[in-house]
C-alpha cells in the first residue's frame, strides 16, 4: 500500500516537473534565450501566501539557518529539476525489486 502511495506521489511530481519544463521551454522560445524559472519564483506566482507561511513556519519551528542555507538553495534551483529529483527519490522509495528465480528454466 505504501509503495503505491510513493509511486503515485512520484507520478504527480514528475507531472509537475514536465509542466514546469514545458513552461520554461515556451518562455525560452519566446525570449530566444534559455529561461529556467527558479522554484521560488514559480511558488510566489502561484501562491505567495503559502510560501510566506512556509517560511515563517520553518524559521519559527526549526531554525533560520535551515531556511537561509538548505531551503533557500533548493528554492533557487529550477523548478522542473527540483520536482524531477523529487520524483526520482519517491519512485526509488516505492520501487519493488524483482526477485530472481534461480530455479527457472532459461
Amino acid at each position: 500500500m505504501f509503495r503505491f502511495i510513493f509511486r503515485l506521489a512520484a507520478m504527480v511530481a514528475l507531472s509537475i516537473s514536465v509542466i514546469m519544463a514545458v513552461v520554461d521551454a515556451t518562455r525560452s522560445v519566446a525570449a530566444s534565450a534559455l529561461v529556467m524559472t527558479p522554484l521560488n519564483a514559480s511558488w510566489l506566482a502561484v501562491s505567495p501566501d503559502t510560501r510566506a507561511a512556509f517560511e515563517s513556519y520553518v524559521r519559527e519551528k526549526a531554525s533560520p539557518l535551515l531556511w537561509d542555507g538548505a531551503i533557500a538553495f533548493v528554492l533557487g534551483q529550477p523548478g522542473f529539476a527540483v520536482f524531477a529529483v523529487l520524483a526520482f527519490l519517491l519512485y526509488a522509495v516505492g520501487y519493488r525489486r524483482q526477485r530472481r528465480n534461480e530455479f527457472a528454466a532459461t
